[in-house]
């Protein structure tokens, strides 16, 4: 389906055009092997299990905490939920779903599991866009595919039992059967996509690391404390500050921006805070455009991955993380941010994104 997005078409794929049916076909004898049960894997093999997909989970033995987690989502020892070899020994769709840093030190041992005619799975371009740095160089006779659900396991999981989907990018690397592209399509429609976008590994890696680093993390974390950290040195309270920061952008005025646009959230604010919004949003852009083109530029050159892989890889990350994490935690703006979560009425999502009520500034104007 060819869509105008902003004056540029683009051919997306929806659940219309490439229908579970069709992807129940195409994948009928197919195996797909999840290998990895962390952030994206629960919440893909869930959804194509629910959907009727011949699923099954591979975990490395001596991982209790993945292994206790996969049992309870009721994946069953020996049927279903394999070693990771094993795993892939019997799947024809390999799902390579562990992290980064564990997708370049297992690859030695998954590569020795993948036949001519298998085909390699993604959800993200890191390993085989920087192939000089992770050593991860699939072999010819297999088909090499991405599907790349643009939010985290949770939404994936969430979205898909909400009944409604996640949008994907996908893409084929390599087509060793010449059905590579037919296969990438249906695993996507199989684990729940809305619809699903074209791109290439490299692209899909180069925005997905420049926007975590950057508005959907990164940047957001920074403002926020920036923010914060000016409101209460100029004397206003914790609630007030945290309010300002982050409650309403979280519970008002973003769900605005997804239903139907920034300019139609700016048009339901006051007139004083429209004309703020649009007399400042061109200094923060000054501001931060020089960061975004240094940020891009470290990872088209690959020393984001040097950097991910020199600090993921090492023993001690998860301690060292937990600290970060930790840190962040117990700063007073998110312990504000919990308590003002404590205290949010009990109204169903449905009813708090439709309510223009707590709209910054209406009924203001």
């Amino acid at each position: 389906m060819i869509i105008d997005f902003g004056g540029v078409k683009e051919d997306v794929v929806t659940r219309k055009e490439f229908t579970m049916a069709k992807a129940k076909k195409v994948l009928k004898n197919e195996t797909i092997a999840v290998i990895g049960y962390g952030v994206q894997g629960p919440a893909q093999a869930l959804n194509m299990r629910d959907n009727g997909f011949n699923v099954i989970v591979g975990l490395r033995e001596g991982s209790k905490e993945s292994w206790k987690r996969a049992q309870e989502d009721g994946w069953k020892k020996g049927v279903n939920l394999f070693s990771t070899e094993e795993a892939a020994e019997r799947g024809t769709i390999i799902q390579y779903l562990v992290s980064d840093a564990a997708q370049k030190s297992y690859w030695p041992t998954l590569k020795k599991h993948l036949k001519a005619g298998d085909a390699l799975y993604f959800s993200h371009g890191f390993s085989v866009t920087y192939k000089h740095l992770t050593k991860v160089i699939p072999p010819a006779d297999v088909d090499v595919i991405l599907v790349a659900p643009k939010g985290s396991g949770t939404s994936v999981r969430r979205n898909y039992l909400a009944g409604v989907g996640i949008n994907s990018s996908y893409a084929v690397e390599q087509d060793a059967t010449g059905r590579a592209l037919e296969r990438c399509l249906a695993v996507g429609i199989a684990l729940g996509s809305g619809y699903m976008f074209p791109t290439t590994f490299k692209k899909e890696v180069y925005s997905d690391l420049t926007g975590e680093r950057g508005v959907l993390m990164g940047a957001l974390a920074g403002i926020m404390e920036a923010q914060y950290e000016v409101l209460r040195k100029n004397g206003h309270s914790p609630a007030e500050a945290f309010n300002e920061t982050v409650e309403e952008l979280t519970q008002s005025l973003i769900r605005l921006v997804d239903e139907n646009g920034m300019d139609w959230m700016y048009s339901n604010c006051s007139a004083t805070a429209q004309r703020g919004a649009l007399d400042w949003k061109p200094k923060f852009k000054k501001a931060t455009l020089p960061v975004f083109k240094e940020l891009y530029k470290r990872v088209k050159s690959g020393d984001e991955t040097k950097r991910v892989l020199k600090s993921t890889g090492s023993a001690d990350y998860k301690e060292k993380l937990e600290a970060e994490l930790s840190e962040m935690r117990n700063s007073e703006m998110w312990r504000a941010g919990a308590a003002s979560r404590s205290l949010r009425p009990n109204v169903p999502e449905s009813q708090r994104i439709k309510s223009t009520a707590g709209v910054k500034g209406r009924g203001r104007n």
